[in-house]
């Protein structure tokens, strides 16, 4: 058999997209995608005859099929190198040993022989176009080159975050933008979700409701939002991630609209309920959006991108306590409906950058599912660790103004005065929790949680004997440490979660499995874990607002529960010492 044949489609021809690209193997043409589905200066891998073929669609135009077979290393993995030009010639360099051959030739520009003596050299494979008449000479119209990069942006063709060439190139700027545009949208998403502990500091006397049953306008949220995490984990393979992003975030438009709509004096106590059950669905985008950047990022990165999306996000919290704030100093307790007003706009506005701007990954992948990772112990004991991070950070977010305004009245006995400070918490955990994601990458998750526990149990102690002495100071002091040791362990317990799969990922490679269905493996059960770790965790929202809400129903004071939460971070620090902390490199 011989490589001669018809020579590599030129810059001049100007297929039309839809044209069909065979590749020929000196006895017949196998058709192996459309001219349009190539994207310049990517490879792609086609099957001809049973060879593994490496396709390229250089930056003029031309097309070129080369073995995808690297002569150096025996891995097929031509089509996944670094396409370039030397001396005006077209180039691949191989991800492997990083020797460069041209594309029109086969030749190696680097070295003459391979080991063993054969020749350093690529097979070359025709390569044609046929079907739909050729498009005619110079640039494609606007439109067609607008439309073609729409839909490009929509649905990438592939993803190969853990191929070094592949991210330099390609992956991490795409990464980069739907990191930021994630950040965005999930930033709204809670804001809406904890709009209501801003919403009860205006709910004065008028209104008719007690410390007990404000505390249970901010449960009932927390509650739904937890809920909703693992389907929204779900939809981001069966929707894909920009489009389900679109979805939830217009759907944040029905709860705020409700707020804005319903919020007056007389209004029934069973009719706000409803209205704030509904804000639950803020709650929910955190998981899609966690599990859509895990897939986008390469392992060695998930800390700290997981770590930034999640702060980002968290940050949604003190913001929405920030413009509650200017509302009650500005126009007074008696406009509540302004708050959520302010979050029309936004709302519509990330929408429509997410769906301008944002990717869906390619199709095919297996969905995540729990079913995978419900009988594994360390999906229980991940969820419980991440319930006495999270759970706390948004617990705390939730009650902590009306927390003050019980516990120290007499100090904070106006809501601004309370709102003044209910942000401070907040903000500071949110900024925190992207290093604890970058602490962990470098230290190990189980490392940082340990520390993180073992301070969060001595904050509560300090809020504990701040609290039945007294010391508004020291209360304070030491509920702001709490709000950053939260956040570090936050980001440090999701680096837990990927590192524990991927940890058994290498495990199973070793015992001869495939890298490739290893891998996948991996991200698939973390993805599930994240999803279902995000719903326990929230839970821990709701908890914390019924541990406040009977303990001064019982006593007037919130000092049992401030003794409950420290010994819960006492046993969490336990079990991370236990058992991730004595040899696991988690």
């Amino acid at each position: 058999m011989t490589d001669t044949a018809l020579p590599p489609v030129t810059a001049a021809a100007h297929p039309h997209p839809d044209a069909v690209v065979e590749i020929g193997d000196g006895t017949r043409w196998t058709a192996v995608c459309r001219y349009g589905d190539l994207t310049p200066g990517r490879g792609v891998t086609a099957l001809v005859d049973g060879d593994q073929v490496a396709l390229f669609r250089d930056d003029t135009g031309a097309l070129h099929a080369v073995d995808n077979r690297d002569p150096f290393s025996g891995a097929c993995v031509i089509s996944r190198g670094l396409t370039g030009s030397r001396d005006g010639v077209p180039t691949v360099t191989s991800p492997m040993y990083k020797q460069t051959y041209d594309l029109r030739t086969g030749a190696c520009l680097d070295e003459d022989t391979a080991p063993g003596g054969a020749p350093a050299a690529l097979r070359t494979w025709p390569v044609r176009t046929t079907g739909p008449a050729e498009a005619p000479p110079g640039p494609p119209p606007p439109e067609a080159a607008e439309d073609r990069t729409r839909t490009r942006r929509r649905t990438l063709t592939e993803w190969r975050p853990e191929d070094p060439a592949f991210w330099e190139s390609t992956g991490a700027p795409i990464a980069r933008r739907n990191l930021v545009l994630s950040v965005l949208t999930e930033h709204i998403g809670f804001s809406v979700w904890s709009m209501w502990s801003v919403l009860v500091l205006f709910l004065g006397p008028e209104y008719g409701i007690d410390p007990a049953g404000k505390f249970t306008l901010t449960a009932v949220p927390t509650a739904l939002g937890a809920l909703l995490r693992v389907p929204y984990t779900y939809a981001v393979d069966r929707f894909g991630g920009r489009n389900w992003t679109v979805f939830s975030g217009l759907l944040l438009l029905l709860p705020t609209a409700l707020m804005a709509l319903v919020l007056r004096p007389g209004v029934p106590f069973a009719t706000l309920l409803l209205v704030a059950a509904v804000a639950g669905v803020g709650g929910g985008n955190f998981a899609s959006s966690m599990a859509n950047i895990n897939a986008f990022y390469p392992e060695r990165l998930k800390g700290r991108a997981l770590g930034i999306n999640a702060g980002g996000g968290n940050l949604g919290v003190p913001a929405v306590q920030l413009v509650g704030l200017l509302v009650l100093a500005t126009a007074g307790a008696a406009h509540p409906r302004l708050l959520p007003l302010c979050y029309l706009p936004l709302i519509a506005a990330t929408a429509v950058l997410a769906a301008l701007r944002m990717d869906n990954l390619p199709r095919g992948r297996r969905q995540p599912s729990v079913r995978e990772i419900a009988g594994d112990r360390d999906t229980w004991l991940l969820s419980v660790l991440y319930l006495g991070t999270f759970g706390s950070f948004i617990g705390f977010s939730f009650a902590f103004g009306q927390v003050l305004q019980v516990q120290f009245h007499d100090t904070f006995d106006t809501p601004v005065k309370a709102a003044a400070l209910t942000f401070l918490g907040p903000l500071l955990g949110s900024l925190a929790r992207p290093f604890g994601g970058a602490w962990a990458d470098r230290r190990g998750g189980a490392r940082v949680t340990l520390t993180v526990f073992a301070a969060m149990a001595a904050a509560g102690a300090l809020i504990l004997v701040a609290a039945r002495q007294g010391l508004a100071g020291g209360f304070l002091a030491g509920f702001v440490a709490l709000f950053v040791l939260s956040g570090l362990g936050n980001g440090s317990t999701y680096r837990m979660i990927v590192a524990v799969h991927h940890a058994r990922a290498r495990t199973a490679v070793r015992a001869g499995a495939d890298p490739a269905a290893a891998e996948a493996g991996a991200r698939r059960r973390s993805a599930a874990l994240i999803g279902l770790a995000g719903a326990v965790g929230a839970l821990g929202g709701v908890l914390v607002n019924i541990a406040f809400r009977q303990s001064f129903l019982a006593t007037g004071g919130g000092e049992p529960a401030y003794a409950a939460f420290l010994a819960f971070y006492v046993g969490c620090a336990a079990v991370t010492y236990g058992v991730y902390g004595r040899g696991r490199r988690v």
